[in-house]
């Protein structure tokens, strides 16, 4: 995920996520085109975001939430991710992983986000 962030610079990278359906582990992730091209935002295409839901599907896996980077902020939640998830999620089911490049050395946050509550979840890299 960091090496998908680094390689979008300088717009904001995105991509998908997925594991076992019972389970908190990521075993797959799913780089994807930042259809907004921007260096602020990110939007998935619709049409990529299909596809890569059938090969996790096909894979026996599901999707578990959304990665995306922050160019030039800390990876804590925007107005904008809040209100994504508030939109896209709105039971709270997905994760969201942000990867902030704003210091050289690039940091990863994973969060949950329910009704505009933002709670932040351990990540074990193994």
């Amino acid at each position: 995920m960091v090496a998908h962030a680094l390689h979008g610079l300088p717009y904001e990278a995105c991509g998908l996520f997925a594991g076992p359906f019972d389970g908190d582990e990521v075993v797959r992730f799913f780089p994807m085109r930042n259809a907004a091209e921007s260096s602020t935002i990110y939007e998935l295409d619709g049409q990529e975001m299909m596809d890569v839901e059938r090969t996790a599907d096909d894979s026996g896996v599901a999707v578990m939430g959304v990665m995306h980077s922050h160019t030039h902020s800390t990876n804590y939640p925007s107005p904008t991710d809040v209100a994504d998830a508030a939109r896209f999620d709105p039971f709270g089911a997905w994760r969201f992983i942000i990867v902030s490049l704003k210091h050289p050395e690039a940091s990863l946050r994973c969060y949950r986000i329910l009704d505009g509550e933002i709670t932040e979840e351990p990540v074990e890299i193994i």
